[in-house]
């Protein structure tokens, strides 16, 4: 399923959720609001990222196989966001969940329980029937929410490679 199916079946709409006061969006379009919130969400996640600049995210956001959210809150600011990675493989449409950040600020609100709630659905829409994601060990809190949610730890091994500098 394309990005545009994607939109035309799920609510476009910001989405309030029920458990906190947060409204879950799509990053259609790269303004600069959105740009300095991700160079300050970012590091909060990884450290060794290097600073994410304007045209990266409107790669991202442009891009048919992924889904930029963002959250914010009651005052309308941007506090965390996710990426969905949505693609067809031959074992049918999959769904990954990346780079999930809440500000540490806002962390413990629900926050991210909103944005994988939200990436949840969309995958649901796309014809997913699971959700993948990795999360490193030392993120306790993010791992009980995902706990939480109903992921499950999976008996796999996760291999990387390094490809340059």
């Amino acid at each position: 399923m394309t990005k545009d199916e994607l939109l035309r079946v799920t609510d476009h709409e910001a989405r309030k959720t029920s458990d906190t006061e947060v409204a879950i969006e799509e990053v259609d379009s790269v303004t600069p609001e959105v740009a300095r919130a991700l160079a300050l969400l970012v590091p909060q996640l990884s450290s060794s990222a290097p600073p994410l600049i304007e045209d990266e995210i409107v790669d991202i956001a442009r891009s048919p196989s992924t889904v930029l959210l963002v959250a914010r809150d009651a005052r309308g600011a941007i506090v965390g966001s996710l990426t969905l990675v949505l693609f067809r493989a031959p074992t049918g449409p999959r769904a990954w969940i990346e780079d999930v950040v809440v500000d540490s600020t806002q962390r413990g609100g629900g926050v991210g329980s909103a944005l994988v709630n939200e990436a949840l659905a969309r995958a649901t829409a796309a014809g997913a029937r699971t959700v993948d994601l990795t999360s490193r060990p030392s993120r306790e809190d993010a791992n009980h929410m995902y706990l939480r949610l109903g992921f499950t730890r999976r008996e796999t091994h996760v291999y990387r490679r390094d490809l340059g500098p």
